[in-house]
């Protein structure tokens, strides 16, 4: 699970980056703030299907080698 906390300082830091990036204009700090969040939550959106792709990769390989093994014991058995 993610670290709310770890997220809301990440969103804090590049809020402040893209304030200064956008030459420290006054009264955007909401706009800052929800441009922020989407860069972070989408990153992190990112790793977790990234993470969910792989995990799928595994079990798929799981299941044909265990396919595998099982029909090359049927045939030996026979």
């Amino acid at each position: 699970m993610i670290d709310r906390e770890k997220i809301e300082q990440e969103i804090r830091i590049v809020a402040y980056e893209i304030y200064l990036k956008s030459g420290c204009i006054p009264n955007r700090d909401l706009d800052n703030w929800l441009e922020a969040e989407r860069i972070v939550l989408d990153k992190y959106k990112e790793k977790e299907e990234k993470a969910i792709s792989e995990e799928k990769k595994v079990k798929k390989s799981k299941s044909k080698s265990v396919k595998k093994k099982s029909s090359s014991e049927k045939t030996e058995v026979k």
